[in-house]
């Protein structure tokens, strides 16, 4: 840690004992608010405090907003039509239920907490003297809280809750009761029923066979559906921050199966769950002992020199720096052992990723690594906890009210399932992956990452690209994965799907279609609204598209390949042992 330098708010201290107390302050913010929640609500208001006239005019707009509110509860107070003075965002399903409109007292409760909410969001945007991080910032937290504090998350101030209650006399909140002590023994708020779920029962049930076991990962490779396949095989590098069978949860939602089925060999990394023992795994880990090591499997196995590599999200970020890493090696594209490359929502310019920054400095970044050097790796329910944290009502607060105050079971759904099969990092790698990615944003820079004694270059591929990013993606926002074409010098083509960063991949061609698409061809100098412009939507699902892209690199039609190969034999059937540990 850099030594502090003098601050005036040491006042009269000399150079020595303002050190000190700069520490001691230092230490106490990492310990009792080490992402500076409150340091940046202090902010906002001493902002406001320095410019009175900005001050003046919010309180004014507040005044108003506030005498108009007193007029509408009068009137609903005496039996009076009223328009609401704050309209309920139609997405915000908190007052759904007609109690909040047609009661005269639950409309004014409802009132009163919109107006509030509302002018504080707004005006934290507006702070005048602070730069658009630290709006983004205190905007952030004071929505977590507005939403915390919302009057639907209070049994006494639910009118549903207490209908509930008085129908069930009194059951519901029995229920709720006994499902709040079973998630406080299990750490977290269920999202879904678990019970009817097993994987390899009826998740992750594609056939097929493990045929390479390390440290790192299991490969899976996928039994055919057809008589004759692609000879190039498609190699999936999942994301390790969770578990592979999100690209094969049933036989209607499956990725792999759909693409077994389409004529292709398939091929999958099955990321071990790292625990203490792992914490010195490293990024470089990864990419050579494992993306690098499955696609030499899938290559001996289907007796092919060039694989179709596709990677999702954190996998997908594993894949481009492998990819710069190949072309550091290979000083030919076609000489490299990739044909094309896809990527599923993936970032490679990490400067505005979206919500998840409100993590990301050097106080919450000191914090996450006390937190990891205390166990050898981050703990997936931690993660999962802080990307719920970023859709607090939908991820949280709505299972809040249904499951504690309703008392109801959440329904089975597979993909929140998977959702809460959490996965840990290994404490290396993920400080690794924190600070040169997010913090710094090495990534994006040519030559400034060293993987496998080799500086990368993102600027170096000639691969050609497709590229996926999604419509709502809240963890990987769209306009940020686009940028991958704005820095590879060979061809590519970007598709945006319509829903977020799960439904958006897993998202199987129905008839009707449930979504649509956009895709078209990219250049360097696109940006992502330039290329919206042109581009087209489309009904249905973007995998039809990707297989289309795909066949030209994929070869003739062959035999498909045996399961496994003398250096690469059997091990298990699929799921494999990996994707079980907890």
């Amino acid at each position: 840690m850099t030594t502090p330098q003098f601050d005036p708010s040491c006042l009269l201290l000399n150079q020595e004992l303002c050190n000190r107390y700069l520490d001691l302050q230092n230490k106490l913010t990492q310990t009792l608010d080490p992402y500076g929640i409150t340091t940046t609500l202090f902010k906002v208001q001493r902002a406001w405090s320095q410019h009175p006239r900005e001050a003046l005019a919010a309180s004014q707009h507040l005044l108003r907003e506030w005498q108009a509110l007193q007029q509408h509860s009068w009137k609903r107070a005496f039996g009076l039509p009223s328009e609401d003075v704050v309209p309920t965002n139609p997405e915000d399903t908190r007052f759904n239920d007609p109690v909040w409109r047609d009661s005269a007292y639950w409309d004014i409760i409802k009132q009163w907490y919109l107006l509030y909410t509302h002018w504080l969001q707004d005006h934290l945007y507006e702070t005048p003297g602070i730069s658009e991080q630290e709006r983004r910032r205190g905007a952030f937290w004071m929505r977590k809280w507005l939403n915390a504090v919302a009057p639907t998350n209070f049994f006494a101030l639910n009118p549903t809750a207490q209908q509930k209650f008085i129908e069930s006399r009194g059951q519901s909140l029995l229920n709720g009761l006994q499902l709040f002590l079973q998630d406080m023994r299990e750490g977290d708020i269920s999202m879904t029923d678990k019970r009817p779920f097993k994987v390899g029962g009826n998740l992750a049930t594609t056939p097929g066979q493990v045929v390479f076991r390390n440290h790192l990962l299991e490969v899976i490779q996928y039994a055919p559906t057809t008589e004759k396949v692609q000879a190039v095989p498609i190699v999936i590098v999942a994301p390790w921050i969770n578990k592979y069978y999100i690209l094969d949860l049933t036989s209607k939602k499956s990725l792999v199966k759909w693409l077994t089925d389409q004529g292709f060999s398939v091929f999958i990394t099955s990321w071990k769950n790292p625990d203490a023992q792992m914490s010195e795994v490293t990024f470089d880990d990864y990419i050579a002992d494992g993306i690098d090591q499955i696609v030499k499997v899938a290559c001996s196995i289907s007796k092919s020199k060039q694989v179709n590599l596709a990677g999702y999200c954190l996998g997908g970020t594993g894949v481009a720096i492998y990819m710069a890493w190949l072309a550091k090696k290979f000083a030919k594209a076609e000489d490299m052992p990739v044909a094309s490359w896809t990527l599923f929502t993936t970032l490679t310019d990490f400067s505005q990723a979206g919500d998840i920054e409100v993590f990301i400095d050097e106080g919450g970044l000191e914090a996450i690594y006390r937190n990891m050097d205390q166990k050898g790796y981050l703990d997936g329910k931690e993660m999962a906890s802080s990307f719920r944290m970023l859709r607090s009502n939908s991820l949280i607060w709505h299972y809040w009210v249904h499951n504690y105050l309703y008392g109801e079971t959440p329904p089975a759904f597979d993909v929140l399932y998977w959702n809460m099969d959490t996965t840990r990092m290994p404490a290396k790698m993920h400080k690794y992956y924190l600070r040169e990615f997010y913090l710094d944003n090495r990534l994006k820079q040519p030559d400034a990452l060293t993987i496998g004694g080799e500086k990368i270059d993102l600027g170096q591929i000639q691969v050609p690209l497709f590229a996926v990013g999604c419509e709502e993606d809240h963890i990987a926002p769209w306009a940020q994965t686009f940028r991958i074409c704005n820095f590879v010098s060979g061809p590519a083509r970007y598709t945006l799907s319509s829903s977020g960063h799960i439904l958006g991949i897993v998202n199987p061609p129905v008839n009707p279609p449930k979504r649509k698409f956009w895709s078209a061809d990219a250049q360097r100098a696109d940006t992502p609204d330039s290329w919206r412009e042109r581009t087209q939507p489309e009904a249905g699902s973007w995998w039809d598209a990707w297989k289309a892209w795909l066949l030209p690199y994929s070869g003739a039609q062959v035999a498909p390949p045996a399961p496994g190969n003398r250096s690469y034999r059997k091990l298990e059937a699929a799921p494999g042992s990996y994707v079980l540990e907890k």
